[in-house]
């Protein structure tokens, strides 16, 4: 943080594997705040938050601070979600020094859909009406569209005493997905969506069934933004698939013009290349899935770890993709001994 807290909130968390809770927190934060770790003790600063998390036998002491009460109400849903999601079948307890309880996420925006287009045969963009979009304009890029049943007056969440969200259930059931803000239309208060359409058969696809099907004037909600923030350099290095194009074009329409960028982007075929309009100056090599080699995933991952030995370490290197992909280039930078605030690693999905 970078003034002085003015609020603070505690809670108790109580799991068998601790330590193994406190592994998974520091290993996924590293991306995403300044996480330093002794011990069984770590503290992970953001622009929004500080948390202290200490571990003692099956018991995690958490205090979050906070410039105002809706950050921290903010961060101890997404400690929370993350904590439970971590703790995956294992028995896990939290508990707050106060009720968590309220009517709605406090980054809970209502929005409308205004249209639905495809941008390329295989991306398909939904643009939403916000009455207020100030949330969205740089930071985090990242959010969760909440899509009600059709036909249905929506409910949208709450809170539940342990932080966590409160899904509506049976009819009232939410699809939520996560995804990318690809462009703040600050003129006609609107918010683009870019949604990977899946040619597969047989394979459930809500997320993209949905942005197929959106009509003008249906109803949703956004909770965020959160993750992602946009790099602040003049050099970035910029990798990933079609989950990650949307980013990669929103970052490359933000930064400065005095920013230089080179991109390995993998799609389809030269159908799925979308112009990557700039400020600045970017060099972009685009991979054909289609010409790969059968049985051939290790393409864009080769790729990256070719184009990494020639980059030096003023460039922030942001590489979003499928998991093991990811876990790769991870590997490979740790190996190198690179500043880890000047790289951003998700992976955005996984095969299989």
């Amino acid at each position: 943080m970078t003034t002085a807290p003015a609020f603070k909130l505690s809670g108790i968390g109580r799991s068998g594997n601790a330590m193994s809770l406190l592994d998974e927190i520091c290993e996924h934060f590293v991306e995403h705040a300044d996480v330093r770790r002794d011990g069984a003790k770590a503290v992970f600063d953001s622009a929004e938050a500080r948390v202290n998390i200490a571990v003692s036998d099956a018991q995690m002491q958490i205090d979050i601070t906070c410039e105002n009460e809706e950050a921290i109400q903010a961060t101890r849903v997404m400690l929370a979600e993350h904590l439970f999601y971590f703790a995956g079948e294992e028995p896990f307890e939290l508990s707050w020094a106060s009720s968590a309880r309220r009517d709605r996420p406090v980054n809970l925006h209502e929005v409308t859909v205004v249209s639905a287009y495809n941008v390329t045969p295989r991306m398909r963009r939904v643009v939403l009406a916000c009455d207020d979009v100030a949330p969205f304009l740089g930071g985090d890029m990242h959010v969760r569209v909440l899509v009600p049943p059709a036909n249905r007056v929506p409910v949208w969440p709450g809170i539940e005493d342990n932080g966590r969200i409160a899904w509506p259930t049976g009819e009232d059931k939410l699809l939520a997905r996560v995804y990318t803000i690809r462009a703040v239309d600050v003129e006609h208060s609107q918010l683009w969506i870019d949604v990977l359409q899946h040619p597969m058969s047989g394979v459930e696809t809500p997320g993209a069934d949905f942005a197929r099907d959106a009509q003008p004037g249906q109803r949703l909600a956004l909770m965020g933004p959160g993750g992602g923030d946009l790099p602040a350099s003049e050099q970035i290095f910029l990798a990933g698939d079609e989950s990650a194009l949307p980013a990669i074009a929103r970052i490359a329409a933000e930064v400065p013009a005095t920013t230089r960028m080179k991109a390995i982007i993998e799609v389809e075929d030269a159908g799925e290349e979308q112009p990557l309009l700039t400020r600045g100056s970017i060099e972009v090599q685009w991979l054909y899935r289609s010409a790969y080699a059968a049985g051939d995933q290790a393409v864009l991952a080769t790729a990256i770890q070719n184009a990494l030995d020639t980059v030096d370490a003023r460039t922030f290197i942001w590489v979003a993709c499928e998991k093991s992909d990811v876990r790769t280039t991870r590997k490979f930078l740790s190996s190198q001994e690179r500043d880890r605030k000047m790289q951003y690693l998700a992976w955005y999905w996984e095969r299989g």
